[in-house]
């Protein structure tokens, strides 16, 4: 690979390494490659202006929106509703609660946008009930932590709209090709679910009967609606997905305040401002990457890359292989945004060049750098969930290797059948 490269990305990850926040490594590189290039006498207000164009951009307005709708709804009593449903739905099933895990993971996922949401969200009403039920410690977090990756991929998802942006690719079409592959994930742990049932001779559990799954439908139909809505408000051309992110805003505090009265005004101001304070840090990043996005371009580093990896081969399918290998290793140190907004400029001249989809690429970015949420040291859900079940990162970091099977098996189908991802934004949205 170019010497250019390599000593660009060492530039970067050297300052992330010595303790340097991702967004003010991503300025002070920006920065350092702007006085390599044109020294002292530099126009430095071109950076400035990068940034701010960055971040003056309508997307982009829904990554607040999600994370307060987010918010709201892991306060408004949503969660237990959605766990309650799915327990009365699969709780039957050998290994029951991990069945439960898995599917209130992907019902909370057309709600939330973010893996961390659902790890503490759904976590500690999870691990409750699995500890409760006598179920293993080390199992019952390794299962909460596995199954809360599904969250950014079902719409809505907040890195899919970064992605987006950064791409300039459709985000409702990113949006709508993650629905089949979030299901795909979480077929492929309900599988493990059942070998690891097996294994362990954990029994089937009993059906609680018609009646209470009706019961428990009934108190979970608003919250199901959420995705719903989403989905069909943007296929029905109602609202744009930053629009249907203001309504997930609106219906969540519908339900919390005036539905559920789960919710008071004053702990919707603190909301606010836990939202506002994650938005500052994605929007910082965001403006950051694209000045150094910017000074990448101009130094030609995509235009290396394509040819450095072109030298290698010039198989769709093996550039794949290896950008998944590339993407995986950058995923256990950077969190997803902040990954996206340096690699995408990078790569998507390679990936136009060969005639991958933009939105089948998109899910296999999001998808491989959502894994690395599970691993050290940058691993966010893997604390969260350490922190919500009372176990060691390392006993955690243990029982969650078998789940890598499952997740990497889940990211195989993804990367080689691009149809999984493009089948349904082609149906629903033309091609």
């Amino acid at each position: 690979m170019p010497t250019t490269i390599l000593s660009y990305a060492a530039l970067l990850f050297g300052l992330m390494i010595i303790g340097v926040p991702v967004g003010f490594s991503i300025g002070l590189a920006s920065l350092i490659l702007l006085l390599i290039d044109s020294g002292f006498n530099a126009n430095y207000a071109i950076l400035i202006q990068r940034m701010f164009n960055g971040v003056d951009s309508f997307p982009l307005l829904a990554v607040p929106l999600f994370m307060l709708a987010g918010n709201l709804m892991n306060t408004a009593g949503i969660t237990r509703r959605i766990f309650g449903f799915a327990t009365a739905l699969v709780g039957h099933f050998r290994l029951g609660l991990g069945q439960v895990n898995v599917v209130a993971s992907m019902i909370f996922a057309g709600m939330s946008g973010a893996a961390v949401a659902d790890a503490a969200g759904l976590g500690p009403i999870e691990m409750k009930a699995m500890l409760d039920a006598k179920y293993d410690r080390g199992y019952s977090a390794a299962i909460t932590a596995a199954s809360s990756t599904i969250g950014p991929i079902i719409p809505p998802s907040i890195p899919l709209v970064i992605y987006g942006i950064m791409a300039e690719a459709s985000i409702g079409r990113l949006l709508i090709g993650g629905i089949i592959p979030g299901c795909i994930i979480g077929g492929c742990l309900m599988v493990m679910n059942n070998l690891f049932a097996r294994r362990r001779g954990y029994p089937k559990g009993n059906f609680v009967g018609m009646r209470e799954l009706w019961r428990s439908f009934k108190q979970a139909f608003f919250p199901l609606l959420t995705p719903v809505i989403l989905v069909g408000g943007m296929l029905s051309g109602v609202f744009t997905p930053t629009e249907a992110a203001a309504v997930a805003v609106f219906y969540a505090f519908f339900l919390g305040y005036f539905v559920y009265r789960e919710i008071t005004l004053k702990d919707l101001l603190q909301l606010v401002k836990n939202s506002m304070r994650g938005t500052a840090e994605i929007m910082f990043i965001v403006a950051a990457a694209c000045a150094f996005a910017y000074m990448v371009i101009s130094a030609q580093i995509p235009v290396q890359m394509v040819d450095a990896i072109t030298t290698i081969s010039k198989n769709p399918w093996v550039i794949l292989f290896i950008i998944n290998i590339i993407l995986l290793i950058i995923g256990c140190f950077m969190e997803p945004v902040a990954a996206i907004t340096i690699v995408v400029p990078v790569l998507m001249p390679l990936v136009r060049a060969l005639g991958i989809d933009p939105v089948h690429f998109g899910l296999v970015v999001v998808y491989n750098l959502v894994i690395g949420l599970l691993t050290p040291p940058v691993g966010l859900v893997l604390f969260v969930t350490s922190k919500v079940a009372e176990i060691s990162v390392e006993d955690l970091v243990r029982e969650l290797l078998p789940f890598f099977v499952p997740l990497l098996a889940a990211l195989f189908l993804i990367t080689y059948i691009p149809s999984l991802v493009t089948f349904l934004p082609n149906l629903l949205m033309g091609k």
